[in-house]
């Protein structure tokens, strides 16, 4: 098997293009493109022979690579991903891949006719208590779900509601599409499909035209449940996502940073009951998802087996937050 390093091309090098460029074991940088052209040259220039384009159709023509990263405002996601995967290029597209469902839907058979994989930047899976705690369910440790109940924001910043995630035309919406679409994937992850969607997103605080907070109750064709709730009112950012099954029970806080430390705590039902047997672990070092996904991305490439989260996944995400944006009175595609 060939293990040369994939030759990577970045479209979007602002602070998540970046972070892609500093985690790429089993890639090297060979291009990067930014509509600020001055953002791709930086960037360029601390990864030798990088070129440096302003144009992403530019760079798409004149670079020979394996995999396009796909790192700029939701708008553009759909757009530069059937380009690449029209070009026999593999894709990372960061979530949610797109504005709409309808964006991003044709590239599941396209990219299957052009035998190339596309995996959506889910990078919340590859989180190191995510990781544990889907081993732990995944074994059984929890017996039976039940449901879950997670919650995820944070505070803003000044300026917060004249930044491009603010502006429906670029974003597809707010609070929902942007930490909340995280928090539909994992929840997808452990529960599976959702059949019944109820949900309610509005603004509060921030004075846009999109939402700073949503609530969501998903339900399964078995009634597994998911209880979500996100915002960016939250003042002090959080991030809890706990699972609950017939014989035990999961709480994970932090994700690092100013999230606080990654943690996860595994509760164990005993047959008597009562206080549960606990066992907790906690991850303070940096987080690694970001090179856990790109490693994983390689391996199924040279493996030639299917990606997840992949398209199919992001679609389903973004028609759960289409629905609840329909029954909240938001019409971001006007």
């Amino acid at each position: 098997m060939n293990d040369a390093p994939f030759r990577v091309a970045i479209i979007g090098c602002g602070l998540i293009g970046r972070k892609r460029a500093s985690v790429m074991q089993g890639g090297e940088l060979v291009a990067c493109a930014d509509a600020v052209a001055s953002r791709a040259a930086e960037l360029a220039v601390t990864k030798r022979g990088c070129r440096a384009f302003g144009d992403w159709r530019e760079m798409l023509a004149q670079t020979a690579c394996d995999i396009v990263i796909v790192a700029t405002p939701h708008s553009s996601l759909a757009e530069i991903t059937v380009a690449a995967v029209e070009r026999g290029r593999n894709v990372l597209v960061e979530k949610p891949a797109a504005r709409f469902s309808a964006e991003i839907e044709p590239v599941d058979a396209l990219a299957r006719a052009r035998g190339v994989q596309v995996r959506i930047g889910f990078n919340h899976r590859c989180h190191r208590a995510l990781r544990k705690a889907h081993e732990l369910v995944a074994a059984g440790e929890l017996g039976e779900l039940m449901f879950l109940r997670a919650r995820y924001g944070h505070g803003g910043r000044i300026g917060y509601d004249r930044e491009w995630r603010a502006d429906p035309k670029l974003s597809g919406g707010g609070e929902l599409i942007d930490q909340g679409a995280h928090l539909v994937d994992l929840a997808r992850w452990f529960l599976g499909d959702f059949a019944t969607v109820q949900g309610f997103a509005h603004t509060y605080y921030w004075d846009m035209p999109v939402d700073d907070n949503a609530f969501m109750i998903l339900r399964t064709d078995d009634d597994k449940t998911a209880f979500l709730h996100v915002s960016c009112t939250e003042w002090k950012n959080t991030f809890s996502f706990e699972i609950y099954g017939r014989t035990g029970k999961i709480d994970i806080t932090g994700l690092g940073a100013s999230y606080g430390t990654e943690r996860i705590a595994f509760y164990r039902m005993l047959p008597q009951m009562g206080p549960p047997e606990t066992t907790i672990w906690e991850y303070p070092m940096e987080d690694d998802s970001w090179a856990v996904e790109f490693a994983a991305f390689v391996e199924d490439i040279r493996a030639k087996r299917a990606v997840g989260p992949g398209v199919r996944d992001a679609v389903a995400v973004l028609r759960i937050i289409e629905q609840v944006y329909r029954d909240s009175g938001y019409d971001h595609r006007s």
